[in-house]
């Protein structure tokens, strides 16, 4: 499902550069859950970053089901991530003026998913989460936990052939 080969990502930094990433191979197949583990900015977060289409390596190669990622142009990348990877971000990420509902409605909308289904189907994925009873809540209404449940909800709506999760 993805295969990475030789992935390297450097950050300038004043005078010198950060190698976030320094020729990373490797392969996950489908169905496999993989966990990367390591002490802080040893570049978790940039490799998931890079994985899920949000940002670019500065060499080598990552394909997702033999499409190069690496060749997409910015809007291939924008429906690669809108159709084929949720991302559950380490600081959740949830537009802080609207509901837990309406936070996944807008994910919905962004999936193509018509207007009269969105309601219904953000509920679907509140109660899958527990939390159907705060649909109607904003983000600062509610609990770390109840957030983070949101952003998985949120993150598995359109369906997508893979999951991220940084920090999880």
């Amino acid at each position: 499902m993805i295969a990475i080969r030789s992935l390297c990502k450097e950050y300038p930094s004043g005078h010198s550069v950060i190698h976030a990433l320094q020729n990373i191979d490797l392969a996950i197949e489908r169905s496999e859950f993989i966990s990367f583990i390591g002490k802080s900015g040893s570049g978790k977060s940039t490799l998931l970053n890079l994985i899920g289409g949000l940002d670019r390596p500065t060499s080598g190669i990552i394909s997702f089901n033999d499409q190069e990622l690496t060749t997409l142009s910015s809007p291939q990348l924008a429906e690669y991530r809108k159709t084929r990877v949720g991302i559950i971000f380490q600081s959740f990420n949830l537009i802080h003026t609207q509901t837990a509902l309406e936070n996944i409605t807008t994910a919905l909308a962004i999936g193509g998913i018509a207007r009269p289904k969105r309601k219904s189907l953000g509920m679907h994925f509140l109660e899958k989460v527990g939390l159907a009873d705060r649909a109607t809540h904003l983000p600062s209404e509610l609990s770390g936990g109840e957030s983070q449940r949101v952003a998985i909800a949120r993150a598995i709506a359109n369906g997508p052939e893979m999951v991220l999760a940084d920090e999880p």
